[in-house]
């Protein structure tokens, strides 16, 4: 039976864990993940799940020494399946409360978001700017001090306004 040792240095808060994605790697069908604790292993209780679930799929059983679980059992397996219930029982009751305080701040006249930088003095300018060849979209944007996006997400006819451009006149000419 041949034993790895993977010491992880890195937090386990976040995805960047080398360690643990070689000792993924490294395993094969048959072989066991022994950690010290679940806590040790998992993110989170839905990231535990998910990554005992992908060592399930790959036929790979999983130890904990502190928690005394083993997936290989029936046993460990149905405290698994418990904690994938409540995974997704947490899940949706924060979906849930989310949108249950999203719909209070809209009743109470709260929007949410960024507050707009784009009013309709500012659209006028831009529309009057637009028909111009020598102002660019881009140049235009940058005057008014918004994004070319905020551009076209607030004037929808922005291209056909492109189109329409008036000819540039000469200097000195009368017309």
């Amino acid at each position: 039976m041949e034993k790895a040792h993977f010491p992880e240095q890195k937090s386990g808060k976040n995805d960047l864990r080398p360690e643990l994605k070689a000792c993924h790697a490294f395993l094969q069908a048959g072989d066991t993940l022994v950690v010290p604790s679940l806590d040790r292993y998992g993110r989170s209780l839905q990231d535990l799940v998910t990554m005992v679930a992908e060592l399930r799929t790959r036929q790979i059983g999983f130890t904990s020494l502190h928690e005394k679980l083993h997936t290989m059992t029936p046993g460990g397996r149905l405290i698994f399946h418990v904690f994938a219930a409540l995974a997704e029982f947490i899940r949706e009751l924060i979906v849930q409360g989310t949108n249950e305080g999203l719909a209070a701040a809209r009743a109470r006249g709260r929007v949410g978001g960024r507050p707009s930088v784009v009013n309709d003095t500012l659209l006028r300018a831009a529309r009057d700017m637009l028909p111009n060849p020598e102002n660019s979209i881009e140049t235009i944007a940058a005057l008014l001090g918004v994004s070319v996006g905020t551009l076209y997400n607030h004037i929808p006819d922005l291209k056909e306004l492109r189109t329409s451009r008036v000819p540039a006149q000469l200097p000195g000419t009368d017309r």
